[in-house]
């Protein structure tokens, strides 16, 4: 099951938290509805800003966003006017008050989305497939990954027939669920069509039980949970 299923969702509430923290009682649907929405303009809006990851808390008048980026400079603007302005455009979405966190990924060869979209950008510039995903590869693994596996797949080359093609290095061990295992799925748009670029990074082992609270969640993509080859934490039990 470990490589038919997405390993975030495979991991949630084991290694992983949610990237949505609410109640969601009778209202469901709209809140849900509501935070795809909320996303899906985040992104179109902020595509230069290197968007990792964004977390959605709600409590009854108040939408808290976290919004993890490699280019926190684009998002706050001069003197955080581009906050401002996005909080009331954001207001209008939701309805409701909004409050914007903005936290740095330290390093952002190790998150898998902010490397699908590097790759899907130099394909969509005519850079050879195979030259982006090798440089990719290199400076995940020089930054401290255990291992990371990118799979390109569609009318590589502007070939007749679509092809799948994967490249490795290290280990990704989809089956163990202690593995912190981030994934992502980017497409690129080509003159002959689009291609699907995967990527897993392992990051290394959680031992013990971590915090799943979105404080945590800061904490991981801040940067600031080792270093090395990865978050590798132990219980004190024996």
């Amino acid at each position: 099951m470990g490589q038919k299923v997405n390993p975030i969702s495979n991991r949630l509430g084991i290694v992983k938290g949610w990237d949505s923290n609410w109640y969601g009682g009778k209202n469901y649907g709209d809140k849900l509805l509501e935070d795809s929405k909320i996303r899906k303009y985040l992104n179109a809006r902020l595509a230069k800003a290197s968007i990792s990851r964004i977390i959605i808390e709600r409590t009854l008048k108040l939408v808290t966003i976290t919004v993890f980026t490699a280019r926190p400079g684009i998002i706050i603007g001069k003197g955080g006017q581009e906050v401002d302005k996005l909080k009331e455009e954001l207001k209008k979405i939701t309805d409701k008050e909004v409050q914007i966190n903005i936290f740095e990924v330290k390093r952002p060869e190790l998150d898998a989305i902010i490397v699908g979209n590097n790759i899907a950008r130099q394909v969509e510039g005519r850079i050879a497939y195979r030259r982006a995903v090798k440089m990719s590869i290199a400076s995940t693994m020089r930054m401290g990954a255990e291992g990371i596996k990118i799979q390109v797949s569609g009318r590589l080359n502007g070939a007749e027939m679509a092809r799948s093609e994967m490249y490795k290095e290290g280990r990704t061990p989809l089956h163990t669920l202690r593995a912190d295992i981030d994934y992502a799925q980017v497409e690129a748009l080509t003159k002959t069509g689009l291609i699907g670029i995967k990527v897993w990074i392992c990051k290394g082992e959680i031992y013990g039980k971590p915090d799943l609270s979105p404080a945590f969640n800061t904490k991981e993509k801040g940067g600031q949970r080792g270093g090395g080859r990865g978050p590798r934490r132990r219980s004190n039990k024996r």
